[in-house]
């Protein structure tokens, strides 16, 4: 495979800390989730990241597919601990189309082929919990 794009992101004070990106003038106040101290924390970031890779590979499917519709992709992350240090992430993913004729089951299966596409639900596959679901509205 030939590398489209590499960034690097660094990270000073864990989830309490500052992050930057090598390419990019964006700083993040890292706080830890339900502080209540402004910034954000690793699990935002992911959603985001995740939501939008998402949506750009079900544009992608789309064109593939030649499907007309508008989508908004949500992803809900959690974090959740077993025992002691047992952490892991939890992913729901909800995608809605409007503007379009197709069905909600014709929809549905656009969705899933964006998550075979998508290279977070590739690298997430079988690494953590994920759920995909859509709507038409």
């Amino acid at each position: 495979m030939k590398t489209l794009y590499s960034t690097k992101g660094t990270v000073t004070g864990g989830r309490t800390g500052k992050a930057s990106l090598q390419d990019s003038d964006l700083i993040i106040n890292m706080v830890a989730p339900g502080s209540g101290k402004e910034g954000n924390n690793p699990e935002q970031l992911f959603a985001m990241g995740y939501a939008a890779c998402f949506d750009g590979a079900l544009a992608a499917v789309k064109g593939m597919e030649k499907a007309k519709f508008d989508s908004t992709t949500e992803v809900s992350v959690d974090l959740l601990q077993g025992e002691g240090h047992d952490y892991q992430l939890a992913v729901k993913i909800h995608v809605s189309a409007e503007n379009t004729e197709l069905s909600a089951e014709e929809f549905q299966k656009l969705v899933e082929k964006a998550n075979e596409v998508c290279p977070y639900s590739k690298a997430t596959h079988g690494n953590i919990d994920s759920e995909v679901t859509s709507e038409v509205k």
